[in-house]
């Protein structure tokens, strides 16, 4: 038996868990956090999967949100793979953590993966800033 090569990514916001869980289980948000992966995104006639820009071209994602336990899932497909992200969002005190853990997929080697992975620091940290930017609906 083998172990991927994972890494687990956390932040704290300072929002309601039920506000953070909200924004990101709508795709529509993501390029407005995810601004390193996700260029634009749009709905496909199957509602489980979004149609996304990324820089590395088209890619489709699918979302499986669970508000229930914080789960918001999600898969990536594109030309080269496809792989799973769990994700969860959780309460701590009157605000949220969101944590991600990303498995090293087989056609990045280990310096492209850890690369790839460092550049989610910015997307975790505008995330943050958003959602911490004050009262205004952060649903839209």
């Amino acid at each position: 038996m083998s172990i991927k090569h994972s890494i687990t990514k956390t932040i704290g916001i300072d929002r309601p868990h039920e506000e953070v869980f909200a924004f990101l289980a709508d795709p529509a948000n993501w390029p407005k956090w995810a601004v390193v992966n996700v260029q634009s995104i749009e709905l496909t006639d199957d509602p489980d999967w979004w149609r996304m820009s990324t820089p590395l071209g088209a890619a489709k994602l699918g979302l499986r949100a669970n508000a229930e336990f914080g789960i918001i899932d999600h898969i990536f497909d594109d030309e080269t793979d496809s792989w799973r992200v769990p994700a969860r969002v959780v309460p701590n005190g009157d605000g949220a953590e969101f944590m991600m853990t990303f498995y090293q997929p087989p056609a990045l080697d280990d310096s492209a993966f850890e690369a790839q992975i460092d550049l989610v620091d910015i997307e975790l940290a505008t995330l943050k800033k958003i959602l911490e930017g004050g009262p205004a609906d952060v649903t839209a």
